[in-house]
């Protein structure tokens, strides 16, 4: 179980940094990859010491940076259930629809398999507080793994974020800020008071990426080594789809797969959806959207920091970009529940009812395998019924 990290890499102009020390993003503006020693890995695997037994995300800690366990901030996190879908399923018309529940993760969403890497990685470098802005799970996730680590958190918000997200935060100890806008605002707040604090915002260090990969490894690990047709995901930074493409990579590097990759798609409401509109455009970055509003708050994220590499991982699996009705989501939301039982988040309801599209569309093929990403629990969620 020992990390086999060996720098850091920018996608864009290939400059190499070290891993030993504290680091935000590269000097051209582009989010930094963890490299690792792959021929070491691959020794460990036929040794039979990878994975390890642990009932966590950190059963592949050979792929992830933390070197010294001792630093390792967990709470549980990771190897959660994919969960196969009766009636969902036979409703959208697929043969064969796995859920991937991420709300039985500790803080109850997929924030904290990133924020558990970030959090215990910045430990080991020598960071004493956190801070970020956020639309709520993040927000949550952060408070509880700064909490574990016994070190202070810093948390801005929009004002207009549902109370349960304060109220967890603040009983997890951090010190919570209410800002008027989204969660770029929230950003431009953080920035503005220059703490003394390490940011983790999405995609601005090395390190959340890292530990939302997991979800790909997880995910082929529970198939078998295998590898879906799709993989649907709800978008807001971006992280999953760029952590997920990147295991991919990984885990053909390592022999545990061959060539063959998921198509992912990204699901947006129509009310900001950055990312399809890009898509649908050829751009090669992102734009700002204007005035973005939708009640599936984790997905309201005007411009997404890591843009090039979000478009770069939809592109490179051959997906593509789907946006819904706003009025969509709450129906949606309690359609699963009665069909599955399960009180999914508005964002994975927006990740449904983009399923439900790409299926209509002819984009999805009844044969086909796939998987659909619950990324948190419903239950914080009182501004949708």
């Amino acid at each position: 179980m020992i990390s086999h990290i060996s720098h850091l890499e920018c996608p864009q102009c290939r400059r190499k940094h070290s891993a030993d020390s504290l680091t935000s993003f590269c000097v051209c503006g582009s989010t930094l990859f963890a490299k690792y020693d792959i021929n070491s890995v691959q020794e460990e695997i036929e040794s039979g010491d990878f994975p390890s037994n642990l009932n966590s995300m950190w059963r592949y800690s050979q792929v992830l940076p933390v070197k010294s366990p001792s630093y390792i901030i967990s709470l549980g996190e990771g190897w959660t259930p994919l969960l196969l879908s009766r009636q969902l399923g036979k409703h959208l018309g697929l043969r064969m629809l796995r859920i991937k529940d991420e709300a039985q993760n500790p803080t109850g969403s997929f924030k904290d398999r990133g924020l558990s890497v970030a959090v215990s990685k910045n430990l080991e470098l020598g960071a004493k507080s956190f801070a970020l802005p956020s639309a709520g799970n993040a927000a949550v996730s952060v408070s509880a793994y700064s909490a574990a680590a016994g070190v202070p958190a810093h948390i801005f918000m929009p004002d207009d974020t549902p109370e349960p997200f304060f109220s967890q935060c603040e009983l997890f100890g951090a010190a919570t800020v209410r800002v008027n806008g989204t969660i770029s605002e929230a950003g431009d707040e953080m920035r503005k008071r220059n703490g003394d604090w390490t940011d983790l915002s999405t995609t601005k260090e090395p390190y959340r990426v890292e530990g939302k990969k997991t979800l790909g490894f997880e995910i082929s690990e529970q198939m078998g080594w295998s590898v879906p047709d799709a993989i649907i995901c709800p978008t807001g930074g971006g992280t999953a789809i760029i952590g997920i493409w990147k295991a991919f990579e990984e885990m053909e590097m390592l022999g545990l797969i061959g060539s063959e990759r998921p198509r992912i798609y990204a699901a947006q409401s129509g009310g900001c959806a950055p990312v399809v509109r890009a898509i649908e455009k050829g751009t090669d970055d992102l734009d700002a959207w204007l005035n973005g509003e939708t009640m599936a708050l984790g997905l309201r994220v005007p411009k997404p920091f890591a843009g090039r590499q979000i478009l770069s991982a939809i592109r490179g699996s051959r997906g593509g970009a789907v946006a819904v009705a706003e009025q969509d989501i709450g129906p949606t939301r309690r359609m699963v529940g009665r069909l599955e039982g399960l009180d999914i988040c508005p964002e994975s309801a927006v990740g449904i009812a983009g399923l439900s599209n790409l299926i209509e569309a002819g984009t999805i093929d009844f044969d086909e395998e796939v998987i659909l990403l619950n990324t948190g629990v419903g239950s914080r969620y009182t501004n949708v019924k």
